[in-house]
């Protein structure tokens, strides 16, 4: 038998939006699972990639193979999906397994649903590159911050009462029609509230890069006088305009939440909900697509309409947005993200220092585990030969295969291992 448990090795993406060299937490990675690896001290290491995707599929590091990547080898071998998984999604691998390293905001954007995703796909091809959906979960390494969702009406109502330069580019009678929106109706709140966003998303560049200059230079004098700019949620205006002159997506903070996730906190990202990551490190999980529909905080394609039309308008409070972990009845070592999506599952292991031997057990569905902390060598009746799992070693495991982990650090592992629970 082929082996159906080796190591990989994984795609960089170097956008300008990453944090730089060793700030990154992708180039630690990196540079503590390949001791050759050169990390150049000026470069964005934004991205690495765990799959099979045509633009970053992973690289085989075992010789007793022939295929040189995972995505030929999964062509090649396809029932290591599980039989289940191979089935629902026609031989490919349902999921795509990222870190992100995030230094500046990226763009202002949301992820089709399937239907929409067809459409947009058969009608404007260069811009939605396929037709699947992307639901996305994010899991935070280091302290991270996201805008995510539409804040509470009350929220934004404040916002549009203490920030003259915003009430301008949405127009007294939008103000007004959310103003008086009660939460008694939540089809005309969430009428209401597309219609202040996309009053605000489609004013007139001219017009909008004024109001902006006015409320930069008006929060910058206020902060220099030591003033509280809480209420115009200054730190964060100044921030993303230092980052995105001029950009309309500066305004969005007032409309989206500002969610703030603990290392092991995660938020879910369904079809339709608007989002922009800002800081920090994470793992990311997401169905495989290249589909984004984009609004702002970004030089590339804008689809102000397409956004506009398809947003979720519901507004929540950001606690609403923290996607909650199960932890396992069977391990207690396991806690589960299960989104409300069949594409994708991920699990976070903490083993405890107590523990030297440690069963990655099998499931039936391929799966990628990421080792973020700690040591082991792991043997499996399906590897050619023992791995060393350190720090940034990535290991494509088949379905229905286990490892066993003999640890060798003295305080435990964390690991990250994305998979499909059908």
């Amino acid at each position: 038998f082929p082996p159906a448990v080796f190591p990989l090795s994984c795609a960089v993406q170097s956008y300008s939006w990453g944090k730089v060299g060793l700030e990154s937490e992708v180039a630690k990675l990196l540079a503590s699972s390949d001791p050759l690896v050169q990390i150049q001290p000026d470069r964005p290491y934004a991205e690495l990639w765990m799959g099979a995707h045509p633009r970053g599929d992973a690289v085989i590091r075992d010789n007793r193979i022939p295929q040189k990547t995972l995505g030929q080898w999964i062509t090649d071998n396809p029932a290591c999906l599980g039989s289940k998984v191979k089935d629902a999604f026609q031989g490919h691998l349902p999921f795509l397994f990222k870190v992100l390293s995030v230094n500046t905001a990226l763009s202002i954007q949301a992820h089709p649903n399937k239907e929409l995703a067809a459409k947009l796909h058969a009608q404007f091809p260069e811009h939605y590159p396929d037709a699947n959906h992307k639901p996305e979960m994010a899991i935070a390494l280091t302290p991270f911050e996201g805008l995510c969702g539409f804040r509470p009406v009350e929220e934004i109502v404040s916002f549009l009462q203490s920030v003259p330069e915003l009430r301008a580019l949405i127009g007294e009678v939008a103000a007004e029609q959310l103003e008086r929106s009660g939460s008694d109706d939540p089809r005309g709140v969430s009428a209401a509230l597309r219609v202040c966003f996309t009053r605000l998303m489609k004013s007139e560049k001219k017009f909008f890069v004024d109001q902006l200059n006015m409320l930069v230079k008006r929060i910058s004098q206020e902060a220099a006088e030591g003033k509280d700019t809480s209420g115009s949620n200054g730190d964060l205006l100044l921030r993303l305009h230092s980052q995105y002159p001029g950009d309309i997506g500066c305004f969005t903070i007032y409309f989206l939440n500002l969610v703030r996730l603990e290392p092991g906190e995660a938020m879910f990202l369904g079809a339709n909900e608007p989002h922009a990551y800002l800081h920090g490190d994470c793992v990311e999980c997401m169905a495989c697509s290249d589909n984004t529909v984009r609004a702002g905080l970004t030089p590339k394609f804008i689809d102000v309409l397409t956004l506009c039309e398809m947003l979720n308008y519901t507004p929540a409070p950001s606690s609403s947005k923290i996607f909650p972990a199960a932890q396992s009845q069977l391990d207690p070592s396991i806690y589960l993200y299960d989104p409300p999506v069949p594409d994708f599952a991920i699990m976070r292991i903490e083993i405890p220092p107590s523990i030297k031997l440690y069963l990655v057990s099998a499931v039936d569905s391929a799966s990628i585990l990421l080792v973020i902390q700690g040591t082991a060598v792991g043997t499996s009746t399906a590897a050619a030969s023992e791995m060393t799992l350190r720090r940034g070693s990535v290991l494509f495991i088949s379905a229905n295969e286990s490892i066993s982990l003999h640890l060798s650090s003295p305080d435990g592992m964390l690991l990250f291992r994305a998979c499909c629970l059908l």
